[in-house]
């Protein structure tokens, strides 16, 4: 296994990081929300692809954009019905809804992991490639779908730029995320930025998904992993902090990427949580966090 092909693989697995990760961030940053069924939304995302594409005979294009609207409309049912009743309820004091929220998510990442696991089985799925055939960088010959999952991730994370700094929608959810209350006296409503929000983080958590199942193929047993790997990811980063945010899933996928070549694909995961845990001491808010 050769350095090159190290880079090339680690930098297309870091998009694909890095494009979740982002989306992660934002729901934190608007809402204060840390969602931990984010690795069954994703693994969701390329289930179902999966089985459009190769089950039902639609075709990698189809499969693909089904993929995505099911998780879109499976994050937007997370807010609705787990994280808005609790934010909500008058029965939970205040400052113990964090954590009720945190329980919540987790659980209802379980659930739909099981979900999954019923349906489908827990055997690994590969999504049907958008891109086939072979290209060759600096020697090494790459799938062109790893090529393509990294311009689309990166190409999608500069649309969402495009969106938060060029769009009047963009400055009421950067306002939102940095003084909720003044935003709701121009008259703007806080529960509506959060769909919008939430919305975003599904089309986004939707793409990341089949581009992984395609790259690297997921099953139910895939959940764990991602979503440890996405907190890791944006607290590394600096909770809120996109630019943080991408900075880390990059030192996270090439950790990951490194531990799969050199050691064993199923200890990827452990190096960037000891990683996560000597930050944790050293540089709590992260590298470019403000808390």
């Amino acid at each position: 296994m050769t350095a090159i092909q190290i880079l090339i693989d680690g930098f297309a697995i870091s998009a694909l990081y890095a494009l979740g990760a982002t989306g992660f961030t934002l729901i934190f940053g608007v809402s204060g929300v840390l969602n931990l069924s984010h690795g069954a939304l994703m693994v969701t995302a390329a289930v179902v692809a999966w089985a459009a594409s190769s089950e039902l005979g639609l075709g990698s294009y189809a499969g693909a954009a089904v993929g995505v609207a099911v998780c879109t409309g499976l994050t937007l049912a997370t807010y609705g019905a787990v994280v808005r009743p609790i934010d909500r309820s008058r029965a939970i004091p205040p400052e113990e809804k964090e954590i009720f929220i945190l329980t919540g998510t987790l659980l209802w990442g379980i659930m739909i992991q099981e979900f999954i696991a019923y349906l489908f089985t827990s055997n690994a799925k590969t999504v049907m490639p958008i891109v086939e055939g072979v290209v060759t960088i600096a020697g090494v010959r790459t799938p062109w779908n790893q090529v393509f999952t990294a311009v689309v991730c990166w190409g999608v994370i500069g649309l969402l730029w495009l969106l938060v700094n060029r769009t009047r929608t963009g400055k009421v959810v950067l306002a939102a995320s940095m003084n909720p209350r003044g935003v709701t006296l121009l008259g703007f409503e806080l529960s509506k930025i959060y769909v919008a929000i939430w919305l975003i983080y599904g089309v986004l958590a939707g793409i990341a998904g089949v581009l992984l199942g395609q790259f690297l193929g997921v099953s139910s047993y895939s959940v764990g992993p991602l979503t440890a790997s996405a907190f890791s990811i944006v607290v590394l980063g600096g909770l809120g902090s996109v630019s943080g945010s991408l900075i880390a899933a990059y030192v996270v996928g090439y950790l990951e990427t490194l531990t799969a070549y050199l050691v064993s694909p199923a200890y990827r995961t452990i190096p960037a949580l000891l990683l996560l845990v000597a930050v944790m001491y050293v540089r709590p808010q992260g590298l470019l966090g403000r808390r």
